[in-house]
């Protein structure tokens, strides 16, 4: 499998604020070589609430074909994927971070020698505004959304639990910590277990 460096899978329902609190560690990681944040590519136009690169579906496909993509995935009607080039940064020792879908975990787990998953989590009242406040057409009905992104399969086996409810600043904090391994995420991530709670008891340090 491919190492030496680690990827760090976020995971979470839609309106969980993965995004937001990957965006504040890219900037608390500013200067820092160690940290890649590949950019997602999705068949859906950028917004200001998801920065990403955008190709159309056709040439998502020839993307695809092409070897493009280290990870790529379908959801909610549009095709995600992770570029190839996160590869480079493990085999330099690097931490890559990236959002993706939990049905791909089982499948990097296969092919990186080092991946950790944390799953960042909110009440469903909470994901139901955050998702409403961003006014996005393409996001359909909210509930049904959720519903589906909540579903967690039997192979998608997370390392550590974000409840992302109080300030932002807070989950940036705790997401940043997991990183540089003062949150106990340095060496190879659990192969078991349903995730530890970085909410209550084992909490990463401020």
């Amino acid at each position: 499998m491919l190492g030496p460096g680690r990827l760090v899978l976020v995971v979470g329902p839609s309106g969980a604020g993965k995004d937001t609190l990957i965006d504040g560690v890219r900037q608390g990681c500013a200067g820092d070589s160690t940290v890649a944040f590949p950019r997602r590519v999705i068949t859906r136009p950028a917004s200001a609430f998801e920065d990403h690169d955008t190709l159309n579906r056709d040439a998502f496909d020839r993307a695809i074909t092409a070897g493009t993509f280290a990870l790529w995935w379908e959801a909610h009607g549009n095709r995600y994927g992770i570029p190839l080039a996160i590869e480079d940064d493990i085999r330099a020792g690097r931490t890559v971070v990236c959002n993706v879908s939990r049905t791909i975990v089982d499948a990097a787990r296969g092919r990186y020698a080092n991946v950790a998953v944390v799953l960042i989590t909110a009440p469903e009242r909470i994901l139901l505004a955050r998702l409403a406040s961003r006014e996005r057409g393409s996001d359909g009905n909210l509930r049904r959304r959720i519903a589906r992104s909540t579903e967690l399969g039997p192979s998608c086996r997370h390392d550590f639990v974000i409840r992302n409810v109080g300030p932002r600043a807070v989950g940036i904090r705790r997401l940043l910590n997991l990183i540089r391994g003062s949150g106990s995420l340095a060496g190879p991530s659990s192969s078991s277990g349903p995730g530890r709670p970085l909410q209550q008891g084992r909490q990463s340090k401020p």
